[in-house]
């Protein structure tokens, strides 16, 4: 068919439940909208294995070609992308990718204690080697390949893929790939489609709004940051009830950071972690530590931040470069907080009677006995102090007993003013 459109859509992120939503509904798209196919470029460090299946069952279950297309120079389809492309119709890579690499590895990491691998790791692998294998079988590829890319975690460059039956096709750029899709034949259940690409349009669609933004927040670090700035936002809030904007922005952020946890392999000791850095930091109020605290409560959130997602796979990884600078400024919030706190409880009180201690007044009448009436704040007060004093005199307030004050005469040399 002369003139056909293909839909174009591209992945370049770690495969997640956005992207697969997103890789999804442009199959969807592309069948509902009579696309001669629809061409995924792709380029992927790996990603969870529900997402990765939902995809591979969408492509083999596709009423419209699924050609997918390990794209542009440089890039990978590891791990989830290398079973995405393994089960695509047509499978292409450019020059200078590679493919492969698929072991599991978010399974626990239980080992015996001759580090063996654990009967859950050996089950997990043979399920993902089976699973590997039936869509290679499915699309007439190499079973011991994908049989290899999971027991041995060995990735492929293009041209070898190529030679070992991994992939049908090597294409400079999209129109070399175009080229070689011309002509080909591809069988569907009961229906055969001869694609018909050289003259066809391309028609690209890129990731809408919500499927960005859940991308976003599908990204470690950003998950981390939401996080701490929830526990921050309900720590404020509960340190100063009523601030209202703090406890809606962190109870909002601890949601979203939730989302994201979800799809990512959190590991909970290290959320654990870091809650307790934030009560380290809220009984630094309390107890007299001394800072000790404070630094423990710093070493807790370093820690969990390094512990809170699970995986050797460095994409779903917390970066150094954004645990440090942001524990950093958190640790430097808390500390300011309980600063400003602290220094809120041991400032001299300037309202009420105990407002008094340390201001200068006036004595007003006094008698022999110590006793008399003395003039603080524009207000009379009984006060007791020495015998000597007499009216016009300034003198300081020492000390308040009940409703009296206790005075003493300024020194000579100044008026203390508190």
């Amino acid at each position: 068919m002369q003139g056909a459109e293909i839909l174009v859509i591209d992945v370049k992120d770690a495969i997640s439940p956005p992207i697969a939503t997103y890789i999804m509904e442009g199959i969807d798209e592309a069948a509902e909208t009579n696309k001669a196919a629809i061409i995924i470029r792709l380029d992927t460090p790996g990603g969870l294995d529900t997402a990765m299946r939902d995809i591979i069952q969408k492509e083999l279950n596709a009423s419209v070609p699924v050609v997918v297309y390990v794209s542009p120079k440089g890039a990978r389809a590891a791990s989830a992308g290398a079973l995405i492309t393994l089960a695509s119709d047509v499978a292409a890579m450019a020059p200078g990718t590679n493919i492969g690499a698929a072991h599991p590895v978010n399974i626990g990491g239980e080992q015996d204690k001759e580090g063996k691998d654990s009967t859950m790791v050996e089950k997990v692998t043979n399920d993902a080697v089976a699973y590997a294998r039936s869509i290679a079988r499915d699309r007439g590829r190499s079973e011991q390949w994908a049989e290899d890319i999971v027991r041995k975690s060995i990735s492929t460059p293009a041209q070898d893929a190529l030679a070992v039956g991994v992939i049908d096709i090597v294409a400079n750029d999209m129109e070399d790939l175009l080229n070689q899709l011309d002509g080909r034949k591809i069988k569907k259940n009961l229906t055969t489609f001869v694609l018909k690409t050289k003259d066809a349009s391309l028609v690209v669609k890129p990731m809408g709004f919500r499927e960005r933004f859940l991308a976003i927040l599908s990204n470690p670090n950003i998950a981390y940051i939401l996080m701490l700035i929830g526990l921050a936002g309900i720590y404020f809030e509960l340190s100063s009830p009523g601030a209202i904007l703090p406890g809606v922005i962190g109870g909002i952020s601890l949601i979203l950071a939730f989302f994201a946890f979800q799809t990512l392999p959190v590991n909970y000791a290290g959320f654990g972690l870091i809650g307790l850095a934030v009560i380290m930091f809220i009984a630094e109020i309390k107890v007299p530590s001394y800072g000790l605290l404070t630094v423990g409560g710093i070493i807790s959130m370093v820690l969990g931040a390094l512990l809170l997602f699970r995986t050797p796979e460095l994409y779903a990884q917390v970066s150094l470069g954004v645990i440090l600078p942001v524990t950093l400024f958190f640790a430097g919030f808390f500390a300011a907080t309980i600063y400003l706190v602290v220094k809120a409880q041991r400032t001299t009180s300037r309202v009420g009677a105990e407002g008094l201690l340390g201001e200068t007044a006036e004595v007003y009448a006094w008698d022999e006995h110590g006793t008399g009436k003395v003039i603080c704040h524009g207000e009379y007060w009984n006060a007791k102090g020495p015998a000597m004093l007499k009216p016009g005199q300034k003198v300081v307030v020492t000390k308040l007993t009940g409703l009296d004050l206790m005075v003493k005469p300024v020194p000579e040399n100044g008026e203390k003013t508190g």
